[in-house]
């Protein structure tokens, strides 16, 4: 029995261990034809920034569309590649976290592999997936490939 890859989901947070993530990502969905779906997932101090108004809405979007970017241009087709931008935490739902996210994404976009990055060594401000590989492992319905 072989494997049908049609789209593979990166979740990305602006952290090299995302990056790392994404050239797997990449790797994978050349294997097999795949598209890709990049998902970078904002960080809790963010979202309230965003929310509060004390962060311009317009600059988050410009940072993530740059980064993502870069990310897409590692594919052999980056019209393959396509992104979205999702907040990783809710001020009102306690159910809305950064793994919930991944998998609501996954079935939304109706994916058939996931690659995430491990949990970050460096505890850097962007590392919003940190803990989330070990969630996604074990509710996703889809392989994962942990990096």
């Amino acid at each position: 029995m072989t494997l049908a890859v049609d789209m593979v989901l990166v979740p990305v947070d602006g952290s090299e261990a995302s990056a790392d993530a994404a050239e797997y990502a990449m790797t994978i969905a050349e294997r097999y034809d795949a598209d890709v779906h990049v998902l970078y997932v904002v960080g809790d101090s963010v979202a309230r920034g965003i929310e509060g108004g004390d962060l311009d809405r317009t600059d988050i979007a410009d940072e993530t569309l740059q980064y993502v970017e870069k990310i897409a241009a590692l594919a052999d087709d980056p019209d393959r590649v396509q992104c979205s931008m999702a907040y990783g935490y809710s001020t009102v739902r306690k159910t809305h976290h950064p793994g919930s996210v991944v998998l609501d994404t996954a079935e939304d976009l109706d994916v058939d592999f996931v690659v995430i990055p491990r949990e970050s060594t460096t505890g850097g401000q962007g590392d919003v997936l940190e803990k989330v590989a070990e969630y996604v492992l074990l509710y996703a319905s889809q392989p994962v490939l942990s990096v």
